[in-house]
């Protein structure tokens, strides 16, 4: 076995990094809303939306610590408390977890809400500060006609002090809460977050690398097939579940280092690829392209210029006697085989020719399944 991972951990969606490609901008934007706003003495309440994998989690998180390390605002030092709204599905559960944040215990029975707050606020009086409180996974506590996330933007009329509330959800929700509670959040206390694009997710994984692998276990150009992978998805969680199998398919293997193939082979147990059966549906012009694109691409190398891929198909198509095809078709075959799947392909540019990719099988399982259908008809006639 290799030792490729060196601490898996920081590539779980759990981990807060120390940096946040792609979401610097956004941190930086909440961090000075939440400062200046704290600094008075105020509460600050906001919602954050964003699909799955774009960040939302992490932001929160490192949000939260950015805050407790800027130390005392206002005379008040701040505290970050995190609940998941999934797992804690009311607001009983909630408040339970809220109260062993402020280091009170209580059992899960025999206490009313009213009761719990005015336990949550003995607790907050032992331990005066800022509560920055975020409610993740938010949609089905709201959805279900919640009454803490009024008492909790109503803090200092209810005697809980200082709470600021950061309420996360893949979607605005703010429609289904009652008009009090909404007022809480205005029109501006709203934060959506796109997709990840690929420059970021190459960025991110870049980092993590950086974190969870071995120095030199793996070249600069590795990051790139796999943010292409989970580019149309702008989702973080996936690249970085990729990159974890494809050390993991490294290990497995007992190299010590990340190749293309085993990012092919990550896509492929991830992102189903084409039916191998549809190999049946090419004629053999398709069928001898897609060969010579995996002989080419054989190796440590994670995309090859269609000029190389051609060299290679003309010389396949002596060795099986067949007359090679046109320039012109062969590129109308290559892009007949982009569309339907089979491989990728980056336009051309200035300084810089066309460029070919097989990202979604590993090469070398792709180049045995298409030498066995070329000889399928050899043997038929033997």
């Amino acid at each position: 076995m290799g030792d490729i991972l060196l601490h898996e951990e920081t590539l779980e969606p759990s981990f807060v990094p120390p940096r946040l490609p792609g979401r610097e901008k956004e941190l930086g934007v909440l961090s000075n809303r939440y400062r200046e706003t704290l600094a008075k003495g105020l509460a600050y309440h906001l919602l954050l939306t964003g699909g799955i994998g774009s960040g939302k989690t992490v932001l929160a998180l490192r949000l939260g610590e950015e805050l407790r390390r800027a130390g005392r605002l206002k005379g008040l030092s701040v505290q970050s408390m995190y609940v998941n709204c999934w797992r804690r599905s009311n607001d009983r559960a909630i408040l339970l977890d809220l109260l062993r944040g402020v280091g009170v215990s209580l059992p899960d029975r025999g206490y009313s809400i009213s009761e719990m707050l005015d336990v949550f606020e003995q607790g907050l009086r032992k331990n005066p500060g800022h509560r920055f409180i975020i409610l993740d996974e938010v949609s089905g506590l709201i959805r279900q006609g919640t009454r803490l996330i009024y008492l909790l933007t109503r803090s200092r009329e209810v005697s809980l002090g200082a709470v600021s509330l950061f309420l996360i959800a893949p979607e605005d929700v703010l429609p289904y809460l009652d008009a009090a509670s909404r007022s809480s959040f205005g029109v501006t206390h709203r934060l959506a977050l796109s997709p990840y694009t690929a420059a970021s997710l190459e960025e991110i994984l870049e980092s993590r690398a950086q974190l969870a692998l071995r120095p030199g276990s793996y070249a600069p150009g590795l990051f790139a097939p796999l943010a292409r992978v989970a580019a149309p998805r702008g989702d973080a969680r996936f690249a970085l579940e990729l990159l974890l199998n494809a050390a993991h398919a490294a290990e497995a293997e007992g190299r010590s280092e990340v190749s293309a193939e085993d990012v092919r082979a990550a896509r492929n147990s991830l992102v189903p690829a084409p039916n191998e059966s549809r190999l049946e549906e090419l004629g053999l012009p398709s069928l001898y392209v897609l060969l010579a694109s995996a002989r080419t691409l054989r190796g440590p190398k994670g995309s090859a210029t269609t000029e190389q891929v051609r060299q290679t198909y003309h010389a396949l198509a002596e060795e099986h006697g067949s007359r090679p095809m046109s320039r012109v078709t062969f590129w109308r075959t290559v892009k007949a085989l982009e569309r339907d799947g089979y491989l990728d392909l980056e336009p051309a540019a200035v300084g810089r020719p066309a460029r070919l990719r097989l990202d979604v099988i590993p090469v070398s399982r792709l180049e045995l399944l298409l030498e066995e259908r070329l000889a399928a008809p050899a043997r038929g006639k033997a």
